[in-house]
């Protein structure tokens, strides 16, 4: 979030308001998964819903005006280019676990239900990693990356495939 949202006093509050607007339109999918006490979650879409709209566009853009806006409106249009279209995919938008909390196992129980599900239906998934050290775990279910997307002004992000366990390859 540091890349879109650079000030960081404003950062929390910049981050709330564009994860209320993106589980807006993710949350009825009922693909949302969080701990009891809080600490982590995933969010995914279900397959060929991860595309984001006009109406999502325009609200996200609307609190982003500023001078950023080009630069990030250019990051999310290589992210959205590089992001498969068929066959259809599970698509991992968030998975998120506090600091204090990583390491205990949280964010594998948030992925299984959806993981087993791909498997046991055939179905791929898809995800985006934002930090380099993310893709060994994310490797560890099956991910693979595809390609490395340059963000404008620095960021790399690394779109990862799984193919279903037990699927035709």
């Amino acid at each position: 979030m540091s890349w879109a949202f650079p000030n960081d006093r404003k950062r929390l509050a910049q981050a709330e308001r564009f994860w209320a607007t993106r589980l807006k339109y993710m949350a009825p999918q009922e693909q949302v998964y969080v701990t009891d006490d809080l600490s982590g979650v995933a969010v995914w879409t279900l397959p060929g819903r991860w595309h984001v709209s006009w109406r999502e566009t325009g609200e996200l853009a609307r609190m982003m005006l500023n001078r950023r806006l080009p630069m990030l409106v250019t990051g999310l249009q290589r992210l959205e280019r590089a992001h498969p279209r068929d066959p259809h995919s599970f698509y991992l938008a968030v998975l998120g676990t506090d600091p204090p909390r990583q390491g205990q196992g949280i964010g594998t129980a948030l992925m299984a239900p959806v993981l087993e599900f791909c498997d046991r239906d055939g179905v791929p998934a898809y995800l985006e990693s934002s930090k380099e050290r993310n893709i060994d775990f994310d490797s560890r279910f099956g991910f693979r990356v595809t390609e490395e997307v340059q963000l404008p002004n620095r960021p790399k992000m690394w779109p990862m495939w799984r193919d279903p366990v037990g699927a035709e390859l």
